[in-house]
């Protein structure tokens, strides 16, 4: 029961805007087999398998029927959680736990493109009887929830610019992001808005793709010819998805999930025990609201610590060194995924040409979006 537990395997495919030479499947199947050849490890090795989806996305029910084939699961435990790719980790985790199984997959996938109108999707998530009604696009919510976090905590809004310009040019390093870009701050500010005060280049846009994570008890990860990046501590948090009773301009969820997670792993001091950290950018405030409540930054510092470059990819405590959401590409609930394989290669030093130097202890942190109150905290370390 006291084993710990690593990643051991990991499969990740290109983000791309659109992606209609291939299905959901194929994009599993490409992830699966990376994660396979990566770990050392076949489908048959493999004692459980954990699939992050949600119907109403999919368009499809019982979703977990849809995934053995590409994983080499046949016949073997399958179950889908339907919440942010975090929970779904901390599923796969727990069983490991039990001491029952040895090995674990994990598959997230996005295939957002075949969505026509997302936000008439995305509307389904909203209170049936006072809120959809009202036929406003779902990022509403996030236009109120950005307006409540400025007032309440005085953060200028060019700094939400300023965490744009920073992940779509760190995504310029990332070969598997969709959205790189090289932007002034002016530029975003410029753009239309969205919903006040969220403006449009503050949004991350939608994006194709797959991750599978192969997980293993520690005495079959030592085993392995591979760099096994164990699991220190873990949080998830499912809070009212209801916005009449939503902390407004608090990152809650990620407070709670962060407290579970650093108690559990040992981190006292974060900003200085945290070598890099992949946090959920799904809009450009929502970064600044979970430096806040992850511990990395408090209100009085933010804005210093952004101008001097605090969380560049080469300043003290780099933050969405892949880009995050924002370059990278918004995935729905394989969001949370893409960030742990992220800190994984980071702790490998298999990062590519964003990679930071010597990291040893890694954070990821997701959200599961509009509207929920939800999201996970996980540490990784490569000791």
């Amino acid at each position: 029961m006291h084993h710990r537990v690593a990643i051991v395997g990991v499969g990740y495919t290109p983000l791309r805007p659109v992606s209609p030479e291939v299905s959901f499947r194929e994009l599993i199947f490409e992830a699966a087999m990376q994660a396979y050849q990566d770990a050392g490890l076949e489908p048959r090795d493999i004692d459980t398998f954990v699939s992050i989806a949600e119907d109403y996305l999919e368009g499809t029910a019982i979703f977990d029927e849809y995934v053995p084939d590409q994983l080499g699961a046949v016949l073997k435990p399958v179950h889908t959680i339907t919440a942010d790719g975090i929970t779904g980790l901390a599923s796969a985790y727990l069983q490991l736990k039990t001491g029952k199984f040895r090995t674990a997959v994990l598959e997230g996938h996005s295939k957002a493109s075949n969505i026509l109108y997302p936000s008439h999707i995305e509307a389904f998530a909203l209170d049936p009887n006072f809120v959809r009604p009202l036929k406003a696009n779902p990022r509403f919510v996030a236009g109120l929830d950005m307006h409540a976090f400025l007032m309440e905590t005085g953060v200028p809004e060019e700094l939400a610019a300023l965490v744009v310009a920073k992940n779509r040019a760190n995504a310029l390093r990332n070969s598997r992001a969709a959205y790189p870009a090289l932007l002034e701050p002016e530029a975003v500010l410029d753009s239309p808005y969205l919903a006040y005060p969220l403006k449009e280049l503050e949004a991350a846009q939608y994006a194709d793709g797959a991750v599978v994570l192969v997980l293993a008890t520690e005495d079959v990860a030592l085993a392995l010819d591979t760099d096994p990046v164990f699991i220190e501590g873990i949080g998830w948090i499912e809070d009212t998805p209801n916005l009449d009773r939503w902390m407004w301009g608090r990152a809650l969820y990620a407070e709670l999930a962060a407290q579970m997670a650093y108690e559990m792993a040992g981190i006292r001091s974060p900003f200085q025990e945290i070598d890099v950290a992949e946090i959920d950018d799904t809009f450009a405030y929502k970064e600044l609201q979970h430096l806040l409540a992850l511990g990395l930054a408090r209100e009085d510092d933010l804005v210093d610590l952004y101008q001097e470059g605090t969380f560049d990819l080469d300043g003290e405590l780099p933050v969405n060194p892949s880009g995050g959401n924002l370059g990278s590409g918004y995935t729905y609930d394989m969001s949370g995924l893409r960030s742990v394989a992220e800190i994984v290669l980071q702790l490998r030093g298999e990062a590519g040409e964003h990679q930071v130097p010597d990291a040893e202890i890694g954070l990821a942190q997701s959200w599961r979006g509009i509207p929920t109150a939800m999201g996970g905290v996980v540490i990784l370390s490569n000791l």
